[in-house]
């Protein structure tokens, strides 16, 4: 289900005091990686993940690769860094 303008406004403002939890480094997305953010998206529920070490265009198809394996909504990508929700129905932390 994708975000209304008011939710993702909402959850923009949630993060914008989080640190990045997860960081992608020069050698691209691999599995340790994916499995940190299946981890920190269920556990937290909204995160940052840095994309440092990739060209605009490398970052724009990762930040797609972790929507579609994921299946976590973008709520932002600004330079680096990227920004994901994806709700927990057994762990509930942000009601929207």
């Amino acid at each position: 289900m994708p975000l209304t303008k008011q939710q993702i406004r909402k959850l923009r403002a949630l993060a914008h005091h989080l640190k990045p939890v997860v960081m992608v480094g020069q050698h691209g997305l691999g599995d340790a990686v994916m499995r940190e953010v299946e981890i920190a998206l269920d556990a937290h529920e909204l995160i940052k993940i840095k994309l440092a070490g990739m060209e605009k265009g490398d970052r724009k198809a990762s930040a797609q690769h972790i929507h579609a394996a994921t299946g976590a909504e973008p709520v932002q990508q600004i330079g680096h860094m990227l920004t994901l929700y994806r709700h927990n129905p057994d762990n509930t932390k942000i009601a929207l």
